[in-house]
């Protein structure tokens, strides 16, 4: 039977604000953030959003849809910069995730859902996920919640604060910087720009034992 596993890291809802069109700068030409010596192309930032766009398009709620993630090209940057991040943060502890953990977490998800469909649609609506992006981002997640493990970190602010401390310092590490036209990184509030998501709501164990935390 699948081990049903919570969402530990979150993202907030986007809040409505114009699409930012983002070029480089003339530290990295081309680049929209570099993140532990290594870029993040601008090119790689507008490839994520056309995918979320066109899962959006073909959504019934499109214009709803579309309207909720006014800062996308922001908060798909974020997220990029967060897998680094939380990569970082995991190789640190040593902690590392397989492919198989994926698929049974992915596939639990499904069941949760009711499907791969309503998976999908839950993603893109909640999350600003497209279906093809729907493996990065639970491997993410699978990845946090072996960290939290790892550190014997529970549910609770002191669960959150030291998780959160774990990941500034990874982030503080990576030395990231960010093309300006996409807003300023924050270390210490994981922060970009006007841009934040809540990083740890809940420590994910098994479903039973957080069932009534979410």
């Amino acid at each position: 039977m699948h081990r049903r596993r919570r969402t530990a890291l979150v993202v907030s809802a986007i809040i409505a604000a114009p699409l930012l069109a983002a070029c480089g700068n003339e530290a990295h030409p081309g680049a929209a953030a570099v993140v532990g010596g290594q870029r993040i192309e601008v090119s790689t930032v507008q490839a994520e959003v056309k995918d979320v766009r066109d899962a959006q398009q073909a959504s019934p709620q499109a214009a709803q849809l579309i309207k909720d993630t006014g800062q996308l090209g922001r908060a798909k940057l974020y997220d990029l910069i967060v897998d680094r991040i939380v990569e970082k943060a995991a190789a640190d502890a040593g902690v590392k995730v397989t492919r198989k953990e994926i698929q049974d977490a992915r596939a639990a998800l499904t069941e949760q859902s009711g499907g791969q469909e309503q998976l999908a649609a839950m993603y893109l609506q909640q999350r600003g996920v497209a279906p093809g992006q729907l493996d990065e981002v639970v491997r993410r997640d699978v990845l946090v919640n072996k960290l939290a493990t790892a550190l014997g970190v529970t549910n609770g602010p002191e669960g959150q604060q030291r998780m959160n401390e774990v990941f500034t310092a990874a982030a503080t590490s990576l030395k990231i910087d960010v093309n300006p036209r996409y807003g300023a990184w924050d270390d210490t509030k994981l922060e970009l720009g006007a841009y934040k998501a809540p990083w740890i709501t809940q420590v994910s164990k098994e479903a039973e034992a957080v069932e009534a935390g979410t």
